[in-house]
């Protein structure tokens, strides 16, 4: 079991996705989840996942490319920082991740098939990790964090999403 970050284990900015988290079984969270986004995502029509609620805003693809893109992020950082990786790790820019990322033939079903696969990983990755590992810290976007707050984020940024799907897409 990987047990919730404290609050100096993780970049302030990312408390809006551990917060989501209270309480919960990470492993546990990351499971449930992949069952309750794979049933979200297969209910969403074709037509449905080409819109985006405003005018600037992302399509429902281009919401789950992005979980997709951060989950393999969080966790490349995760798998470098248990191994004992020293060097800083870069940011991202997530507008510049999705212009590069549009494909407006491919369909959503791909999109949820990446996503599932990218979850098992991300599940055996984090579920096979010894505690000692789970609190090793690293440097990444210029802020300490450790393996734990990465598993943290990484539930927490697929459930801020899918509650922004939920409440302004369908």
């Amino acid at each position: 079991m990987i047990s919730l970050p404290s609050k100096g284990e993780y970049n302030p900015f990312y408390q809006t996705y551990i917060g989501q988290l209270e309480g919960q079984n990470i492993l546990e969270c990351l499971k449930i989840q992949k069952a309750e986004m794979t049933s979200l995502f297969q209910s969403i029509s074709e037509e449905k996942a080409n819109t985006a609620y405003a005018e600037g805003k992302w399509t429902i693809k281009a919401v789950l490319n992005h979980i997709n893109d951060v989950e393999r992020i969080f966790t490349y950082r995760a798998l470098v920082i248990a191994r004992g990786e020293t060097q800083p790790l870069p940011g991202m820019d997530q507008d510049a991740y999705q212009l590069a990322a549009t494909n407006p033939t491919r369909l959503l079903s791909s999109y949820l098939a990446e996503f599932e696969a990218i979850r098992v990983a991300s599940i055996l990755l984090f579920e096979n990790l010894r505690e000692e590992e789970s609190k090793k810290e690293g440097t990444a976007s210029g802020h300490k964090v450790t393996v734990r707050a990465l598993a943290a984020m990484t539930a927490g940024h697929a459930a801020h999403h899918i509650q922004i799907i939920k409440e302004r897409y369908l």
